[in-house]
């Protein structure tokens, strides 16, 4: 169970390495998906560690949050980064969308995803360690 685990970590921390590399290319759109990336995978390492279970096929965050113990320990903050990320898997990906979520990208909101997504990515991490 454990090599399953940190196979969800490893990814996240590849994720990561390409979401600041999106950021600094002004690629926002890439970025905010790649955080969502990020925050699903670690999600699932939690479903792996606590439910003992695979980790269903889904990429609501919420969803998966609730299907481990995390989501009974997030705080307000947590849900709301959760929701914010929600709209970058799916709907970024059709170009109804995509111009529409583009545009709400600014530089300084893409830094703060990758700066939230690291902290809940770091707080995860700590969870699964005990």
């Amino acid at each position: 169970m454990r090599d399953k685990v940190q196979y969800w970590l490893d990814l996240c921390d590849d994720n990561l390495v390409s979401a600041k590399w999106l950021l600094k290319g002004k690629r926002y759109l890439d970025m905010a998906f790649f955080c969502h990336q990020i925050t699903e995978k670690a999600l699932k390492a939690a479903i792996e560690r606590v439910a003992g279970e695979t980790p269903p096929k889904s990429h609501d965050l919420i969803k998966l949050a609730t299907r481990s113990d995390v989501y009974e320990n997030l705080s307000d903050e947590h849900v709301a980064f959760l929701e914010e990320l929600g709209p970058f898997q799916i709907e970024a990906r059709y170009p109804d969308y995509k111009a529409k979520i583009a545009h709400t990208l600014t530089d300084d909101r893409c830094k703060r995803i990758l700066s939230e997504t690291e902290d809940f990515l770091c707080w995860i991490k700590q969870k699964l360690e005990k």
